[in-house]
């Protein structure tokens, strides 16, 4: 079984309610070993959106990434996620953030996430249940790193 880190955001409808359902829904391609609190953050990319909502989960499984990744763009679109704009609001966003200790870089496929290092609002729900990654959380600008703030723990 491998470790995936995933990334999980919402900013439509019940955006904690999409999020609690995505690691509900996480469960069913292997282990949700962990789950982060729940954080409230600006729109990154496009401003003139609703602000997200933002966790990250720790998933043991046996898919390989190609294979992990298709089966979350299948659950963001059972939960209704639309094609729209590039880094627009979505009702679920689910991202493949790290992979065991697995580099890749192909066209479609990029592990670790491309900007993982640049987005707290990746690191720190991230760097809550992987302690692997405080360091690099700490390494942003801590106007940045304060732009995320935890609204629920992990529990409710």
């Amino acid at each position: 079984m491998a470790l995936a880190r995933i990334g999980i955001g919402s900013n439509l409808g019940d955006a904690i309610g999409n999020v609690r359902r995505a690691f509900d829904e996480l469960g069913t391609l292997g282990i949700v070993a962990a789950r982060s609190s729940l954080y409230r953050t600006a729109p990154w990319g496009v401003r003139e959106q609703p602000d997200f909502v933002n966790a990250a989960a720790l998933l043991e499984t046996a898919l390989a990434p190609r294979a992990l990744l298709a089966e979350l763009k299948e659950i963001e679109r059972r939960m209704g996620r639309e094609p729209a704009e590039r880094w627009g609001a979505r009702m679920i966003d689910l991202d493949l953030l790290a992979y065991d200790d697995l580099e890749l870089e192909e066209a479609d496929l990029v592990v670790p996430h491309e900007r993982l290092f640049e987005r707290a609002f990746a690191l720190a729900p991230l760097a809550e249940i992987d302690p692997s990654f405080r360091a690099a959380l700490e390494r942003l600008p801590v106007e940045t790193r304060e732009s995320v703030r935890r609204i629920a723990d992990h529990r409710g």
